[in-house]
């Protein structure tokens, strides 16, 4: 039980805190899920952004038309998503980016892997980490640092035995050290 809330804070965070970075530099586009590849996207035009849009990737405006066809899609769409969050939302999103940017590499692609193997999990077993999140979040801070206090001093075993023993575990993490990091 204590694995699966560790498993889900770290995709989950990578899930909800770097899906939702800053227009001006969103993640690469996510590779569809479906085995038929998807048709190569077409180069966009600066003129067919809006202007709110524009504005939101003004550092970009230069070299757009050097860009490739799927980093210009990919930062509309993150401008799209930049422009209906609320001023809270996009402080939080700037936040998560900073810290994004803060981390070395190797874990940066720790979270890369992790939010892959997420998108990979059917809708129903990613809503159930979810949920398995957001109560975990809800949890007082003294509970939760009990919890990540005992998931630091299982040996792996453990910790695969307490995995395996949860209905619907998640598939194991191979090579993916726990989160350094779970937020609160």
């Amino acid at each position: 039980m204590i694995r699966a809330w560790f498993v889900c804070a770290s995709l989950l965070a990578a899930a909800t805190g770097f899906a939702q970075t800053p227009a001006s530099a969103p993640p690469a586009a996510e590779p569809p899920a479906a085995a038929a590849p998807a048709p190569a996207p077409t180069p966009r035009a600066w003129s067919s952004l809006s202007p709110q849009q524009q504005q939101a990737l003004q550092s970009h405006q230069g070299e757009w038309d050097s860009l490739p066809p799927d980093r210009q899609q990919a930062l509309a769409r993150g401008s799209e998503r930049w422009l209906s969050m609320t001023p809270q939302q996009r402080a939080g999103a700037q936040q998560r980016f900073s810290q994004w940017r803060a981390m070395p590499p190797d874990q940066r692609q720790v979270m890369r892997q992790r939010w892959q193997q997420y998108r990979s999990l059917p809708p129903d077993r990613q809503q159930q980490l979810r949920e398995s999140f957001n109560r975990f979040r809800q949890m007082p801070p003294e509970r939760r640092m009990q919890l990540r206090q005992q998931w630091r001093q299982m040996t792996p075993e453990q910790r695969h035995r307490a995995t395996q023993s949860m209905h619907g575990a998640p598939p194991p993490m191979h090579g993916a050290p726990p989160p350094r990091h779970v937020p609160h």
